[in-house]
């Protein structure tokens, strides 16, 4: 047997690292309502309010509920209640019944038909009671580091990223997939200037053009809009970061998933498989997107490199925020889980890798993360754009 961490084992077979009762609405009328019922409920409960309205297009619809259900179906969570104000397109009943399909206990709350905000937080605490006492009676048990799934994430880039922090996030990466694990990075338009050398790591031509579509997706949703991307300048952090031009931000951005070989590349959300190997998301390029994204697609930790710093956390899965930047490092101490600055020191970046592994296994152990010591938890769904629903029309 290999490296082992001690998780949750779900009925389907998955392993958690922690053990949350996620209250999830189903749109942005519910999400305060599913704020204060987990506020109210213990530390235990999380959120994930979200900016969704009632209504949506129906590709963007489906998107949405993808992210709900695999929110709700993450190994992280022990139990669900599903929060609508009950005029959504997306039927809360809906989205249980997809979550109770790998057997995790789910209830669903109406507003509505609880009588308003008043009732509807009173009932909600009595469902959210019965859910907490069923999610309590799981218990760590011995799991292989083969069954984590590992999501990188990188925000507020600079010099340093590329260099120091998503190298040796990059390494942690390539020893979980060498223990039979799951590693996945994403952000699509991060891939420009440096997609042919992901493409020639493709592990067949399917996914290497599955892999250029995306990318020649994202630009030409860009160029609807007016942005010629591989002719813009890093965004103005960026630059203040000492990163010049796109390419050379990819490149860093491309490092933080290592050097294996790319198995696959799923749709924003959609489902990461368990010892996939290398496994890309196409999701757009803002962070809190892009980490739930993958959160919704099964990620139990994620990654997090940032040069110029960042508070990100998430609701549902550990963020291990990596720094290399040593200014970043002293000034944000609070917030910062593994220092890579060290490389500048002489460090090998082997090393600094090894200890970032280290910190994912400690982790999905039980230990805790800054941005969970501080209650971090910021959450948002990817949108489908009219532009976008454009591109896939040939438009």
């Amino acid at each position: 047997m290999g490296r082992t961490f001690r998780g949750y084992r779900r009925p389907d077979g998955r392993v958690g690292v922690r053990n949350h009762v996620a209250v999830i609405p189903t749109s942005v009328a519910g999400s305060a309502v599913a704020s204060r019922i987990a506020a109210d409920a213990g530390p235990r409960a999380r959120a994930t309010p979200h900016q969704m309205g009632t209504t949506q297009p129906d590709a963007a619809r489906r998107q949405t509920e993808r992210v709900l259900v695999g929110v709700g179906r993450n190994p992280n969570v022990g139990a669900a209640l599903v929060v609508e104000l009950g005029t959504e397109d997306i039927d809360a009943d809906a989205v249980a019944d997809r979550i109770a399909a790998v057997e995790t206990p789910v209830e669903t709350l109406c507003i509505r038909e609880a009588g308003g905000t008043t009732r509807a937080l009173a009932e909600g605490a009595t469902r959210l009671s019965r859910l907490v006492t069923e999610a309590e009676r799981a218990r760590r048990e011995e799991a292989e580091v083969s069954e984590l799934v590992f999501g990188v994430e990188c925000g507020g880039s600079d010099a340093t990223s590329g260099i120091a922090a998503n190298p040796a996030v990059g390494n942690a990466c390539d020893r979980l997939v060498a223990a039979g694990g799951t590693a996945c990075f994403s952000e699509t338009p991060e891939f420009i200037g440096a997609e042919h050398l992901l493409a020639d790591r493709c592990v067949d031509d399917a996914v290497r053009e599955r892999l250029l579509e995306r990318v020649e997706h994202r630009e030409n949703m860009a160029k609807l809009m007016g942005v010629d991307l591989r002719g813009a300048q890093p965004t103005p952090g960026n630059q203040e970061g000492g990163l010049t031009t796109i390419e050379e931000k990819s490149l860093g951005a491309i490092s933080k998933g290592g050097t294996t070989p790319v198995r696959g590349i799923v749709d924003y959300g959609e489902q990461l498989p368990v010892g996939g190997g290398l496994v890309l998301m196409d999701t757009p390029g803002y962070d809190v997107e892009s980490v739930v994204g993958k959160v919704a697609g099964g990620a139990q930790v994620i990654a997090f490199t940032t040069g110029r710093g960042s508070t990100t956390g998430n609701p549902i899965a550990p963020v291990i925020k990596v720094t290399g930047n040593p200014k970043t490092w002293r000034k944000m101490s609070n917030n910062m889980d593994v220092d890579a600055s060290t490389v500048f020191d002489g460090e090998s970046l082997d090393t600094v890798g090894e200890r970032v592994y280290e910190k994912l296994i400690a982790v999905a152990g039980g230990e805790l993360t800054e941005a969970e010591h501080r209650r971090l938890e910021e959450f948002a769904i990817n949108e489908i754009q009219p532009e976008e629903l454009q591109v896939e029309a040939g438009g």
